[in-house]
């Protein structure tokens, strides 16, 4: 026990023993809720290092834990060669480095087999396409049939399934006029997960308070 005391407060293990008890701290203050494990996502580049893929708050902790560990065992073997002066002070130099390389490593090769588990964004979803402006491409939108063109946040167009409801559609047939029909513009403006379909009523950029959009979401000023 003494003698793991002493590696533990000796050169250089007392410097990450000091990092790992901040990151026990850190990671006790995520469990209570008082701290985001993504605090310092946006900050810090971890990919510039080859640890991307995995929250930097995750890299750092294991980089630190590992390297703590490389020290702590490298500094029980230096305690057992007998070397003094500026012997001792290189060969504790030697494995300062080589914790921080063997910790480096380490982490990742661990980043590389678990980056699928650390999506960078979230998948892209159907829903992501609700509130956005559309362009109607069969002949009209019932409660039961139509699909209509949209364009998605990369620029990206897909075709979905639209439906009008059924009082909407009522109103059309009384006015002899189609209130959706080829061509023409609608609002997505709920999915249904059952039927997967998104329910679309007509838009008129005239009536949008806000920007005027085009087809697909996109402002008329966003091309200058």
């Amino acid at each position: 026990m003494g003698e793991f005391l002493d590696a533990a407060l000796g050169f250089p293990a007392v410097i990450f023993g000091a990092a790992l008890v901040v990151v026990v701290f850190f990671w006790l203050l995520v469990l209570a809720g008082a701290a985001d494990q993504h605090s310092f996502d946006s900050d810090l580049d971890s990919g510039a290092a080859g640890l991307g893929g995995v929250p930097v708050t995750v890299s750092v902790s294991l980089l630190v834990v590992v390297a703590w560990f490389g020290s702590l065992s490298g500094t029980v073997l230096l305690h057992h060669i007998p070397a003094t002066g500026a012997t001792r002070s290189v060969l504790a130099v030697v494995v300062l480095a080589g914790s921080l390389f063997l910790a480096w490593g380490t982490v990742r090769l661990l980043a590389h087999l678990f980056r699928r588990y650390f999506p960078a964004e979230p998948p892209p979803s159907r829903k992501d396409f609700v509130g956005r402006v559309c362009t109607i491409r069969t002949g009209s939108v019932t409660a039961a049939f139509g699909q209509a063109e949209v364009a998605a946040a990369d620029g990206s167009t897909a075709i979905v399934q639209v439906r009008q409801a059924p009082r909407a559609a009522h109103l059309a047939e009384l006015r002899a006029e189609a209130l959706l029909g080829s061509g023409s513009t609608g609002l997505l403006y709920a999915y249904d997960e059952e039927g997967e379909f998104f329910w679309v009523s007509p838009y008129d950029a005239a009536l949008d308070p806000g920007p005027k959009a085009r087809p697909g979401g996109l402002p008329e000023d966003a091309n200058g």
